[in-house]
């Protein structure tokens, strides 16, 4: 079979923290046709300055500056059979990296492939480790089970219910668009062809994304079994500033009647959320699990990572019924 030609899509602004090992780590791969768009949001930090240095095949204009826009404005530039959402903090783990992910699309019926689980190891920060231990950047993702990456707290990739094969290095999935776990970023690989064919306007939102996809008859993926290095959170401070940005632009947009995604659907595990955060107990337990199955202080996050995302949450969801605005970009670094 003839590797097809990929594009990788990268949304920047202010990325100069990240970028140069994402980019090195693609520049690293034994593969034949690769081509890097990178969306710009207006970066002042040598963001771009990286970009001529790795030999950056298209840097475009992200007016719109969200990492949502940029993605949307990449993918119509992008000239790859394959389009690779990657964001500018992810790492590609491995020289082979790439051949592994394109190897489903063999499979005709294959819309799109991801990597199945985050890469984990000491070189990452506290926070990063612990995101990589339970397969979420959202802790609530535990509680509701629409979780996509795998988790040492559950041995699993997610909680939903999924039809699914074993294949030779990955796992061939039908997905319910009613039933979707979190998909779509962070080494996510597409067909450019439907993905294009369905998708409108001027933002994708990632697992609204593939949701579109399966309910244009475009269900089949797979879940590659390599990891991704995600550089998420180099501190509490910004997680603490991403899960803000999260909540306020998922009420914004949605608000609009922009955002597809059912959470509505997933009350009861939203519920189960606020429950156990509330009354702690629960999440000791979740973190003595994960500690007995993976040792690492890491764990230790946990309550502060669901106590932190519970009152970001409450917060922005009052604040977006007086001031529905998305989080503005003045000043934001990766």
């Amino acid at each position: 079979m003839s590797t097809p030609s990929v594009s990788f899509v990268i949304p920047t602004l202010n990325s100069v923290r990240t970028l140069e090992r994402c980019l090195a780590s693609i520049r690293a791969q034994d593969y034949p046709e690769v081509e890097i768009v990178l969306a710009d949001a207006g970066s002042t930090d040598g963001t771009l300055d990286l970009a001529e240095r790795y030999g950056v095949d298209q840097v475009v204009d992200n007016p719109l500056q969200t990492g949502e826009s940029g993605k949307a404005v990449a993918a119509k530039a992008a000239k790859g059979e394959i389009l690779a959402f990657v964001d500018s903090d992810n790492i590609l783990i491995g020289s082979d990296w790439l051949r592994k992910m394109t190897q489903p699309f063999a499979d005709a019926e294959i819309v799109s492939t991801e990597a199945l689980r985050w890469d984990y190891g000491p070189e990452y920060s506290l926070v990063d480790r612990y995101c990589a231990l339970t397969g979420v950047n959202d802790p609530a993702s535990i509680f509701v089970g629409n979780y996509g990456r795998y988790s040492y707290l559950t041995c699993r990739w997610t909680g939903f219910a999924v039809e699914q094969e074993q294949r030779d290095g990955y796992l061939r999935v039908r997905v319910d668009p009613h039933l979707l776990p979190t998909m779509g970023a962070n080494g996510y690989l597409v067909r450019a062809e439907p993905f294009r064919d369905v998708l409108e306007g001027d933002f994708v939102f990632d697992i609204d994304a593939v949701g579109t996809l399966a309910r244009h008859g475009y269900d089949v993926v797979a879940r590659v079994d390599v990891p991704i290095g995600h550089l998420f959170s180099p501190s509490y401070r910004v997680f603490v500033r991403k899960t803000r940005r999260r909540a306020r632009d998922f009420l914004y947009y949605s608000g609009r009647g922009e955002r597809t995604y059912p959470w509505k659907r997933y009350g009861r595990g939203l519920g189960l959320f606020v429950a156990a955060t509330v009354t702690t107990v629960p999440l000791l337990a979740q973190t003595a699990v994960g500690y007995r199955r993976k040792p690492d202080r890491a764990w230790l996050f946990h309550p502060v990572a669901c106590w932190t995302t519970l009152a970001i949450y409450g917060w922005e969801a009052v604040r977006s019924r007086v001031k529905p605005e998305k989080l503005k970009r003045h000043g934001w670094r990766q």
